[in-house]
């Protein structure tokens, strides 16, 4: 499994907009081949960034989603930059163990 991690530093009054295009985002990557999961999760202080994570079957399934139709629907129209605090980070990963309690 491949993990794909970006965070996100959101300025506190851009926070609701940032957490309303997720809502209403364009793309359906619920779609994709290798979709797995995605969360947003939310930061409980100014300081620290959003997290967008998402898992996929394989490397190879995020990468066809980054050149999909919906993945360039999704972020044809970005936030300004005064939006964001400082540069976000991406960052992938190979699950190498997993725990689930279902």
């Amino acid at each position: 499994m491949h993990v794909v991690t970006n965070r996100v530093f959101v300025h506190p009054d851009w926070q609701q907009t940032f957490e309303t295009r997720f809502e209403q985002r364009a793309g359906q990557i619920e779609s994709q081949p290798g979709f797995k999961r995605m969360q947003i999760l939310k930061p409980h202080s100014d300081q620290a960034p959003y997290v967008v994570y998402t898992e996929w079957q394989s490397e190879a399934a995020f990468k066809q989603w980054l050149g999909s139709d919906d993945f360039k629907a999704a972020h044809q129209n970005p936030m300004p930059d005064e939006a964001f605090t400082q540069q976000g980070m991406l960052e992938q990963h190979t699950v190498i163990i997993s725990a689930d309690v279902s």
